[in-house]
């Protein structure tokens, strides 16, 4: 018993020493502004603080998310062909087949799918 608690001890006091001398010892300053500033992507943290993005890498990352979980539930689909039976799995597989083709043929004829240069 007396050995976990030492063990235990002396656990909680080596990792508290060393932090302790990491912060006395560190030679981080709050002099520099900018180095301690947050650097996002190559943007300038001091100008505008919103920039307008396009709508349409919006729209590209919702069409991305959407067919990206489409692909979640398809792998399903695909493993309980032989568990089901066929009417029911046929059914389901044809409506959600075309709930996607009709989402595709949608930001197709809205022009969600066209890149403007």
């Amino acid at each position: 018993m007396f050995s976990i608690m030492s063990i235990s001890l002396i656990s909680l006091i080596i990792p508290s020493i060393m932090a302790l001398l990491s912060i006395l010892i560190s030679k981080k300053k709050n002099f520099n502004r900018e180095k301690f500033s947050p650097f996002e992507c190559g943007f300038d943290p001091k100008s505008q603080p919103r920039m307008p993005f396009s709508i349409q890498f919006f729209m590209i990352t919702i069409i991305f998310l959407i067919f990206d979980v489409e692909i979640s539930i398809i792998f399903p689909l695909i493993l309980t062909y032989e568990i089901n039976s066929k009417l029911y799995w046929y059914l389901t597989t044809i409506f959600f087949m075309i709930i996607l083709i009709l989402g595709i043929f949608y930001e197709w004829f809205m022009n969600y799918l066209n890149w403007k240069f």
